[in-house]
């Protein structure tokens, strides 16, 4: 079994390469039995988007970690499965509809700063 927190900083740290925004961490193991962690981020274009998902996906395969299952590839919300990490990547527009990180509300938030590139 993987450390989830190591992917969970592999994600984010490739979310972040790809300048990504709103990055959000929520620990949700004493919540759910769906996952331990959910990674959530924003992208401004399509472009974006995929480029996004294709970092993080690349930079997990080189750890020899892959998607147990990847949904919304040709679409405005892309979903990488990594069991115990499932990362989230939406347009804006999707992202403020959605809201999903109001849904793990009681999730425990993670303080990525020290993870992230500061301008």
């Amino acid at each position: 079994m993987e450390n989830y927190f190591e992917i969970v900083k592999t994600a984010v740290k490739a979310i972040d390469s790809k300048r990504g925004a709103d990055i959000e961490v929520i620990k949700v193991d004493d919540l759910t039995i769906l996952t331990d962690y959910f990674v959530i981020a924003s992208a401004s274009s399509n472009t974006q988007l995929k480029a996004i998902a294709d970092e993080v996906e690349y930079k997990l395969s080189e750890q020899g970690i892959e998607p147990h299952h990847i949904e919304g590839r040709t679409s405005e919300w892309i979903c990488l499965d990594y069991t115990g990490v499932v990362i989230h990547i939406l347009l804006n527009k999707g992202r403020d509809f959605y809201q999903i990180e109001r849904l793990w509300e009681d999730g425990e938030k993670i303080d990525i700063d020290e993870l992230i590139i500061k301008e």
